[in-house]
């Protein structure tokens, strides 16, 4: 197994078929797999994020994390670079539910909400294919991308995960040196947790 940052958008397609089976039931998966398709190739292109993957003997992507050291400018940058698409990737999920209205609204401000005094990069997702998990993977992804940060520069790594019916993940990234920083109820009562990983600790 080898850890890498991907360059190949052809393997864009491979990254969203493991976000669908990490995240059965989630609002981005029932956004569908064209919003994913534009929302990890916008990790691509975004000169300031970008997207770690574990890959296997074959060159077969087994896992990935999506990072952005500036999220706030991420969002901007998939707004401005990608607002037709998502409109209608957008539009449609609506059509099937139209009670997503709001979550929709609010997912496109999200770029004021991630901004910070300090710098700091956002995990964005990370994800393992089922068959696959508990071999090490998403270990060593987070251990990658800590490789990769200049601690100069940004003060932590951050990431959100969902408070309950999810110990095992909240034990994963524990595990992994990160420190529960916050807890919060979002808008629509689903209690999440906001963990931190100090760069300058390590």
């Amino acid at each position: 197994m080898k850890f890498k940052i991907l360059r190949d958008k052809n393997s864009v397609p491979d990254v969203v078929k493991i976000h669908i089976q990490t995240f059965k039931g989630f609002f981005l998966t029932f956004l569908g797999e064209g919003f994913l398709n534009q929302l990890y190739s916008g990790f691509l292109e975004h000169k300031n994020s970008n997207i770690l993957v574990a890959v296997d003997e074959d060159n077969n992507v087994i896992g990935f994390l999506a990072y952005s050291e500036n999220m706030s400018e991420f969002y901007k940058f998939l707004i401005k670079s990608r607002l037709v698409k998502f409109a209608w990737y957008s539009l449609i999920a609506f059509f099937r539910n139209p009670c997503i209205a709001f979550r929709l609204l609010r997912a496109f401000l999200y770029s004021k909400s991630a901004e910070r005094a300090e710098k700091y990069v956002e995990l964005s997702s990370i994800g393992i294919l089922p068959e696959r998990k508990k071999q090490g993977t998403g270990t060593g992804l987070i251990k990658t991308l800590i490789t990769m940060i200049d601690s100069s520069e940004f003060e932590y790594i951050k990431l959100e995960t969902d408070k309950y019916n999810n110990d095992s993940v909240n034990a994963f990234y524990l595990n992994c040196g990160f420190e529960l920083d916050n807890s919060y109820n979002t808008a629509e009562g689903r209690a999440m947790n906001e963990y931190k990983l100090y760069l300058k600790e390590l």
